[in-house]
Order: structure tokens, then sequence, then C-alpha cells
């Protein structure tokens, strides 16, 4: 069975906070012809592929300098890691998501009896289904995110001024074809399960599709989108105790160190030379609203529609997740690794300080970036 969940409902009220929630009138009018497409027309939902319009400029380099180093070692590290999903994973391990011998998330993950306090009791068989639902649309959204990314770094790829770069964007390209692959293979043979795209991931991948300016796509991609992977991807593996998933996302993590490591790099020494003043402004403010947006929408509104809709509120559900340590831990692996990187790259001026101060977010500030961590310290923070 391969079922695409989502009734297509309308959420105006909803909608219409989320977009209310982008403070900075030049953020949201950006936002808003991709805020359009995904939450009230709902085109990640009605349609079964979506026409998206790219605008960038292609960068052709016909003088082949090779005058990044940092990125060329990065590139090298890329081509010697590449893994092949069919041959690298056991895909005759068993899967039983029921199993409560082999879970694929913990009973602390998304703790299931704090439900009563909105007058939602599950018994062990319903709590079992809650659970795989939640695992099912969480591996979906990594799909759709891949998917995603594919495109993006192809964008990129053509984009970016430097032929070492360019190197490396091709190792990524792979990789993230890769990925769609293993995500997409998971579901199908051993979860047997899919949802649709969410339309907050929509809404940001539909605008990194059709914005004209590379170094938006890449600070969208590879710090944002990238970061927010890497914060969910520690968090699930750290919590699954099922093989095959396990040895999946160990993988995957890898590669995404990697992307956002070329991230840095670039936006790095593009920022510190090839924009205004005004131009940093507004990529400061990109980057801070679209950090709050991710902060509070891995809601999980589709596992709501189809379990829980009609015995408590979306507001209640809402604060539930919020409150769930798995979204708690989910949160401080996303920042803690977004931060630094977004201070390594010039856009945590003294001006935005106060904004993430009150934010909850500077605390963050502090740590290693992507240029400090290698793969190997990512791996190392896996249990």
């Amino acid at each position: 069975m391969w079922g695409h969940l989502g009734n297509g409902v309308f959420y105006h009220d909803e909608n219409l906070s989320l977009l209310m929630q982008v403070k900075n009138r030049k953020v949201a009018t950006s936002m808003a012809p991709s805020a359009v497409r995904g939450l009230f027309m709902q085109k990640g939902k009605r349609n079964e592929t979506v026409l998206m319009q790219a605008t960038h400029k292609v960068h052709f380099d016909l003088t082949y300098r090779l005058d990044f180093p940092e990125m060329n070692a990065l590139y090298r590290r890329a081509v010697a890691n590449q893994w092949d999903g069919d041959r690298d994973l056991d895909w005759s391990t068993a899967v039983d998501p029921m199993n409560p011998e082999i879970p694929i998330i913990g009973e602390d993950f998304l703790p299931l009896d704090g439900l009563a306090e909105y007058g939602v009791k599950l018994n062990a068989r319903e709590a079992a289904q809650a659970n795989y639902n939640v695992v099912c649309w969480m591996l979906s959204q990594f799909m759709h995110g891949e998917q995603g990314a594919l495109y993006a770094s192809a964008q990129v790829t053509e984009s970016v001024q430097w032929m070492d770069g360019k190197f490396y964007g091709a190792t990524q390209v792979m990789d993230e074809g890769r990925h769609l692959e293993v995500f997409l293979r998971y579901l199908d043979t051993k979860l047997q399960k899919s949802y649709q795209i969410n339309d907050n991931l929509f809404v940001i991948i539909d605008d990194l599709m059709t914005d004209s300016r590379w170094d938006i796509k890449f600070l969208g991609m590879q710090i944002m989108i990238e970061g927010l992977a890497l914060g969910a991807f520690s968090t699930l593996h750290n919590t699954t105790r099922e093989p095959l998933l396990r040895k999946l996302l160990q993988y995957v993590i890898q590669d995404e160190a990697r992307h956002v490591h070329y991230g840095v790099l670039a936006l790095r020494e593009h920022f510190s030379k090839g924009i205004t003043g005004a131009e940093r402004r507004e990529r400061e403010d990109w980057a801070f609203e679209v950090a709050l947006l991710m902060r509070n929408r891995f809601m999980a509104h589709e596992v709501y529609e189809e379990m829980f809709e009609g015995q408590m509120t979306r507001r209640q559900w809402n604060r539930f997740i919020l409150a769930s340590p798995a979204m708690q831990r989910f949160r401080q692996q996303m920042f803690k690794r977004l931060i630094p990187n977004l201070n390594y790259i010039g856009l945590l001026s003294p001006r935005m300080r106060k904004h993430y101060e009150d934010a909850g977010l500077w605390q963050f500030a502090a740590g290693k970036n992507a240029s400090e961590l290698s793969e190997a310290d990512l791996l190392a923070d896996l249990t």
C-alpha cells in the first residue's frame, strides 16, 4: 500500500497567522507569491506535479581558475566518501513499525499519554499507530525536502561563480539524488505509507526555487534547510533502534555536514566583499524570519488531521507538539548548528543581536560553525 494522505482543507486563519508572523515587510512581500501558492492554493496537495518558474542566472566560467583551496578540499572529501544506497544499506532487514522490541521511535519521543490533558486517551494499539504515522510523516517530509534540495543544488551549481564550487556542487547533486532514492525506498518498501508535502515546507522550497538570486538560494538551502535537516536527522537517529534506518540516517548526516560546510565557505566569501549594506540587511532579515518560521512549523498537522481532528483543536495539538521532548531536542540540535553558521558568514550583526536574544536564540551564537566541524565531529554527537 502506498497511501498519500491530506484532505486539502483550507485553514485561512492559521495560514494568515503564519504570514503575519513575518514582521519584516520586504521579506513578507518576497515570500507572498510562494505563500499564496502553498498555503491558500495548496499546490503541494492538489497537484501531482508543480511547475516552478526558475529565473536564476547561469555563471559559465571560461577561465577555469581553481583558486578556492578550501572548496577544492571539500570536493575531494565528497568524492572520497560517496556511498551507494543499494550496495551499502542492508535492504533485506525486516522492518515492523509496530514491534515494541525494535521501536522506530522511543516512547519519550512523543509522550502520547500527554494527550489525556486534552481529553484524548489512546490504548496501546492506538499509541503504536500514532507513532507509526508520525515516523511516516517525518520521513515523508525528509523525502520531499531532498527533492527540493536536489533541484536547488542543481540551480546553485549553475549559478555559483567559483569553478571549485561547481565541482563540489556536482557532488551535492549526486548526494541529494541518493538521499531522495533511499528515503523513497524506505517509505515504499519498509513503512508502505507516505504523506503529502507539508504546506509550510512547500512554501520555503517554492520560494527558493523561484528566487533569481543565487546567494538567497544558497542561504535558504545550504544554511537554513540543511541546518534544519541536520537537526531533524540527528534527533530521529538518536531515538530510533531500527538498524536500517539508523544506518541510512548516519550516511545522510555525513553528507549533509559537507553541504552546510559548502554553504558557509561560499557565503562567507561572497558576503565579505560581494554585497552592499542594504543587501546584507535584507539577507539578515530574511534569515531571521525564516529561522522563526522553521522553529514553529514542524507540527505534523497531517497526522493531526488523520487521527485527532474532532477530538482536540489544532491549537491544542500545536501546544502538545511544541512541548514534546522530540521537538525540544530538535530545536536544540537545529539552532546550535544554524546560529553559529549565520554568525560565521556575517549575518549576525549588532543590529540583529536583540532580535535573536528576544527569540531565545542568541545563546547558540558562540558555538562551532560548519567550517570547524568535520563529518566525524557530527557523527560523534550521535548516540
